[in-house]
């Protein structure tokens, strides 16, 4: 099942925010998460707020769309009496779960309500995550006509075998065909890989690339494999039904992706995503990556505005009775004093090519900077300009390079 939502402060039932989420708001982009919290299978690594049929319990799919739309309507109430300013939507990310597992229709109305409540910015990105084998090219071609720009496609792997350990449910014979089909509707294409699953090797890793870097995305994101805590793989791992994934491997399989991905075009912008160009970055998740505000809509999602970040109840039940009452879904809030927001943003500023200015960090934190070059963990000549840029080393150890950035010296 989904973990648990953090610990934090009970949230208002009118959801108001405090006055410290408008100060500087004019200066914040605003984004906007829809968490479709379906799919069809559960796969053994998934932590996610996902639920498959059996596991909905009173609540259905069908009613889901409206209960979104309803969500909308309660954010702008509240950003409006909460003294927020109006700001048009810069992207909106369909996320889950899989969203493809709604009708279209449904997809498109989300996306109208979020339009008309918002209004979306003249280049807005609007991406929705898809499985290979949720979507064909009707689907794909109503998306476009309604206002999507950009498909998210779940690969993870071009081997079988592979796919089969993680219980992935496509053919990825398949993956060509939806990309040949996005193209033609007129969507911007990501590929999303998963690397360091048991029993994967170098050679499969290879395959899998290969295979991405062949049907041309616009964008590719590869993640490692984590373990979460009280997933089915979890348990196979504790019963040893499956090797522990090999951190040495999952690091020469990210210096593998890195080469090839180069090689064929592909820029690093973030430690695990990769664009042909800066205008196929996904601005969504930049925007999350540079502390920009983002409402989150659904059961389990998760908001930010100005330092203030708040997440929903979890099931989609206790989402609709809180929806359907008049009230805030959220389940929990915590209000980031300046110093946690200082170590969140060296935390995440690192973590892409744009970096951190180094006149942001603490006197210790400058210090270090030196022996983060001397040890090659970052970039010497970014440095003399004035920034923190990873290296390839150092971004396969990015949260050791935060620790000497964070330390008290």
């Amino acid at each position: 099942m989904p973990s648990a939502l953090p610990l934090a402060d009970p949230a208002p039932l009118d959801g108001l925010l405090p006055a410290s989420a408008t100060d500087d708001a004019d200066s914040r982009r605003l984004g906007v998460y829809l968490h479709v919290p379906f799919c069809r299978v559960r796969c053994g690594y998934c932590d996610f707020n996902t639920y498959t049929a059996e596991e909905l319990r009173g609540s259905k799919r069908s009613d889901y769309a409206g209960q979104a739309i309803t969500e909308v309507g309660l954010a702008q109430r509240v950003l409006e009496h909460s003294g927020l300013p109006e700001r048009a939507a810069s992207t909106v990310f369909f996320g889950g779960g899989t969203p493809t597992m709604l009708p279209s229709s449904d997809l498109v109305a989300m996306l109208a309500a979020v339009r008309s409540t918002w209004g979306l910015a003249p280049d807005a990105e609007v991406t929705t995550e898809a499985n290979p084998d949720s979507v064909d090219a009707d689907y794909l071609r109503r998306l476009a006509d309604g206002g999507f720009t950009r498909v998210s496609f779940g690969m993870q792997s071009a081997v079988p075998r592979v796919l089969a350990t993680l219980e992935r449910t496509h053919d990825p014979e398949r993956v060509p065909l939806v990309v040949q089909w996005a193209r033609e509707a007129g969507l911007g294409v990501s590929l999303d890989l998963i690397y360091g699953t048991p029993g994967e090797s170098i050679d499969d890793w290879r395959v899998s690339l290969e295979h991405a870097i062949a049907q041309e995305p616009d964008h590719v994101s590869a993640y490692s494999l984590i373990v979460e805590d009280g997933t089915k793989l979890a348990r196979q791992i504790r019963r040893g039904d499956v090797a522990q994934p090999d951190e040495d491997l999952q690091a020469d399989l990210y210096e593998l992706a890195d080469s090839l991905l180069a090689s064929a075009g592909y820029e690093w912008y973030e430690v695990s995503n990769w664009a042909r160009g800066n205008e196929h970055r996904s601005r969504h998740n930049l925007a999350y990556w540079q502390g920009h505000d983002w409402w989150g809509i659904g059961p389990g999602a998760h908001s930010h505005m100005g330092g203030v970040r708040w997440w929903n109840v979890k099931h989609p039940a206790a989402y609709a009775e809180r929806i359907l009452s008049g009230l805030s879904p959220a389940a929990g809030r915590e209000t980031l004093d300046d110093a946690t927001r200082g170590v969140e943003r060296v935390l995440l500023l690192t973590r892409i090519r744009d970096g951190l200015a180094i006149g942001e960090l603490e006197p210790s934190g400058r210090t270090a900077v030196a022996g983060l070059i001397a040890d090659g963990l970052v970039d010497g000549a970014a440095a003399v300009r004035g920034r923190i840029l990873l290296t390839l080393h150092g971004r396969l150890l990015a949260d050791a390079v935060v620790r000497r950035l964070l330390a008290d010296g």
